[in-house]
């Protein structure tokens, strides 16, 4: 693997971690009760981090066998990864109280940000010349 790949890496890694501390940091200052969560935010960071990492990972290796298909392995990937999510969130969706809608906004907001980050790696992976 080449260095720049283990630079997107990298990347992903201190994304992961600024969105974390900025999403911590929202929650100290609007004084949200997280310990009510289903899922803690440390444990969706850690999936969101691990499953994209792992597409990136795939994406690689794709792209050293066969480049015309690295657009469709990210097709196949994030479906894959929104199927996760969906049962990951499944738990969250069948509680029916009124504060169960931050953390429904904290799971979205967790997941659109790692996908935008995987759109945009996938992005400079196709745009790079062989």
């Amino acid at each position: 693997m080449h260095l720049k790949n283990y630079k997107s890496f990298l990347q992903l890694f201190f994304f992961a971690l600024a969105a974390y501390v900025l999403h911590k940091a929202a929650f100290l200052v609007l004084d949200l009760n997280t310990q009510t969560f289903y899922y803690s935010i440390e444990f969706l960071y850690l999936i969101f981090f691990g499953l994209s990492a792992l597409m990136y990972l795939i994406l690689l290796i794709v792209k050293k066998k066969n480049f015309e298909i690295v657009g469709m392995a990210f097709l196949f990937g994030t479906f894959t990864q929104m199927l996760i999510g969906y049962v990951i969130l499944r738990p969250i969706l069948e509680n029916h109280s009124a504060e169960v809608m931050v953390e429904k906004i904290n799971f979205f907001i967790t997941f659109i940000l790692f996908l935008l980050f995987e759109t945009l790696l996938t992005v400079r992976l196709l745009n790079e010349k062989r």
